[in-house]
């Protein structure tokens, strides 16, 4: 696997890496902004959000849904480029709520961890949850016990969501009901790492960024290593993209490098490196 190369710098804290429209998309949560550039990284349009963390998606008929996290709301995307509310999320938690994903009907699930960040859940206890919003804007929960739930991904046939529990070091799948309702929850993949942002190739493989190893991983079901593929900093999220889809696109960052008392600086960006299966689902 070729070193990765720079392609958007200048970020503060960048999340949330999508390939969408033909264009890359990236979240930049201390900023509070979301990103779209070309492959090469030419920035080509920036949208604010009122709140981090913030995640997005589209629906099937190409409207962009963004987590204000901080504010326990799904927004929607308008014709004139602002955003207008979609769905209340404070009904099932107000502490922060983090990734977004939207299935091929419509159905988005997005996930809280439960508690205030930095800081720690009350001992013993997972408090991640995950929500389904209905195409038409209503919520429920659809999922609990979750140990830092983040990153997510639904495989093309609208059957099985995907969950990286980054702090039970694993991959956690669930059964997609008619309704939307989750079941037959299960371990996807055990792992050797703290998994973050996630992406899903044609192979049916999982990639799976990994901040303190600095890092992102490919695995199949069960766990199996199909490759590891080392970055500059730590990684938060990643996506396939460009022309081909077989561009792994990853947001890194520094986490836990700095001195005490260094001036902070925006040291984020998104590095690419060639993936050996193109992304999975439609673009």
């Amino acid at each position: 696997m070729h070193s990765p190369r720079a392609v958007l710098d200048g970020l503060w804290f960048p999340e949330s890496t999508r390939w969408h429209g033909g264009r890359l998309w990236v979240a930049d949560w201390q900023a509070r902004e979301i990103i779209a550039a070309s492959a090469s990284g030419r920035r080509e349009e920036t949208l604010p959000v009122p709140s981090s963390p913030c995640s997005f998606d589209w629906t099937p008929d190409g409207r962009l849904l963004v987590v204000s996290g901080g504010d326990a709301a799904v927004l929607q995307g308008t014709p004139d480029g602002s955003l207008a509310p979609y769905a209340d999320l404070a009904p099932i938690t107000r502490k922060p709520w983090n990734e977004i994903v939207v299935d091929g009907r419509g159905c988005a699930y997005v996930n809280s961890i439960g508690f205030d960040f930095p800081g720690a859940p009350p001992a013993g206890q997972n408090p991640g949850v995950v929500a389904l919003v209905t195409p038409g804007g209503t919520v429920r929960c659809v999922a609990t016990d979750l140990a830092f739930p983040n990153g997510m991904v639904v495989t093309p046939d609208n059957a099985t969501l995907i969950v990286a529990e980054s702090w039970a070091s694993r991959l956690t799948a669930f059964s997609i009901e008619p309704d939307g309702s989750l079941s037959n929850r299960r371990v996807w993949a055990a792992l050797d790492g703290y998994p973050d942002g996630i992406c899903l190739d044609a192979d049916g493989a999982v990639w799976y960024a990994d901040v303190p190893n600095k890092r992102c991983v490919r695995v199949r079901e069960g766990g199996e290593v199909l490759g590891v593929a080392p970055f500059s900093q730590g990684c938060f999220a990643c996506a396939l993209g460009g022309p081909d889809r077989r561009t792994l696109f990853v947001a890194v960052n520094a986490w836990g490098d700095l001195e005490p008392g260094a001036e902070p600086t925006p040291q984020g960006r998104v590095e690419a490196v060639e993936a050996p299966a193109p992304g999975a689902g439609w673009p």
